[in-house]
């Protein structure tokens, strides 16, 4: 049996005289500027070898594409050695950031500044390693901080988140030791993501405990004033004038008419005492025209400051006249009271004292006040 041999069909259009063998590709290199320093003895040789002198050099230099990690291109286009910022070991060991070109006492070679630059571009990376270390540390410090501000707030049912800004379902601030925090689902993790939630829970607890005392004080308010209309109707009708009764059967009598009425009425026993007056502006005017021999001193009601103390220690005509009120109304709370009267923004000039008597008596729903004169040359505070 005779071995087939298949004839192997040639195209002569697709054969040449000569294969074309690939032309090995042409080493590239890239044009960069080297920006260096000059020191003074550099500046120097740099003279003498026929240069500018000058400190501050810009060289444009081939690098070849394999060391195009040496390079930085700015937004401009500007391709530029990696000689500026600087990275140095320090004397801890730790790569620190000089924002200084390298400085150089000869002008150096191309084989000079791609070193430095390979020594720079590796220091580098070890410094943006070290910080980005330094960074996780941070975070992750932080993030434990969080967690346990968290785990104590949601502990701890007495705390309460700010209420500037509002709690809300997503975020809310919270007092530290070291200043409000802000914690937000979207971006915490873990316990903290719980926060906010806890956080307007209490928010919305607290408004509906306040609300409620809030509507129970005011029922009490109510009630007491009811009260008190209910006693003044019925003192009225005993005591008041017809004029009153006429005005309050209209609704049109003030409570405080009928409050002055009732305390005329229960402290009818000192009725001859002189009431506590009310022209401190006028008694101070007249105690600077005598301290001040005669100077006139502006005094307004705007200017007057009284500063108003229960006074400690009486000497004997006022603790006579303390029991004489004591024994006109029994049930009464007898005080002695000093005023200080003084022109606010003026300790230059000397405060007037006066005094008085403070009765307090209940009556009724009323606790009823009345402040009479005290009759006395000295009263020590």
């Amino acid at each position: 049996m005779e071995t087939a041999t298949r004839a192997a069909v040639r195209r002569p259009e697709l054969v040449t005289d000569h294969e074309v063998q690939p032309a090995p590709e042409a080493v590239r290199h890239l044009t960069v500027l080297a920006v260096y320093e000059l020191s003074e003895t550099g500046r120097k040789a740099c003279l003498l070898a026929g240069g500018d002198g000058r400190a501050l050099q810009q060289l444009k230099v081939q690098v070849p594409a394999n060391r195009l990690h040496l390079v930085e291109v700015d937004a401009r286009g500007t391709a530029k050695l990696k000689l500026r910022p600087r990275f140095e070991m320090d004397t801890e060991q730790r790569v620190v950031r000089k924002d200084i070109a390298p400085k150089y006492d000869a002008p150096p070679t191309l084989e000079a500044l791609i070193h430095e630059a390979a020594r720079n571009h590796q220091l580098e990376r070890v410094y943006k390693a070290e910080r980005n270390l330094a960074r996780l540390k941070r975070q992750e410090a932080e993030q434990a901080r969080r967690t346990q501000i968290a785990e104590a707030f949601l502990a701890d049912k007495s705390q309460r988140a700010l209420v500037h800004p509002t709690p809300s379902p997503m975020r809310c601030s919270l007092t530290t030791g070291q200043g409000r925090m802000l914690f937000d689902v979207a971006t915490d993790v873990g316990v903290a993501r719980n926060v906010p939630a806890e956080a307007l829970r209490r928010f919305r607890a607290d408004l509906a405990a306040r609300k409620e005392k809030n509507l129970r004080e005011r029922a009490v308010h109510l009630a007491l004033h009811e009260e008190k209309k209910r006693f003044v109707a019925e003192w009225m009708a005993q005591h008041g004038t017809p004029d009153q009764r006429e005005r309050l059967a209209a609704g049109m009598l003030r409570m405080s008419e009928a409050i002055e009425a009732i305390t005329d009425h229960v402290l009818a026993p000192l009725g001859d005492w002189p009431r506590y007056p009310k022209d401190g502006v006028e008694r101070l005017a007249e105690h600077h025209r005598v301290a001040v021999a005669g100077v006139e001193v502006e005094v307004s009601p705007r200017a007057l400051e009284v500063v108003n103390s229960n006074t400690t220690s009486v000497d004997a005509a006022q603790w006579a006249m303390m029991q004489e009120f004591r024994a006109r109304v029994p049930n009464a709370t007898v005080t002695l009271r000093c005023h200080r009267l003084g022109i606010r923004g003026r300790p230059d000039l000397s405060p007037l004292l006066m005094s008085g008597v403070l009765v307090t008596v209940s009556h009724g729903p009323f606790v009823l006040r009345r402040e009479y004169e005290a009759q006395s040359e000295s009263i020590r505070g």
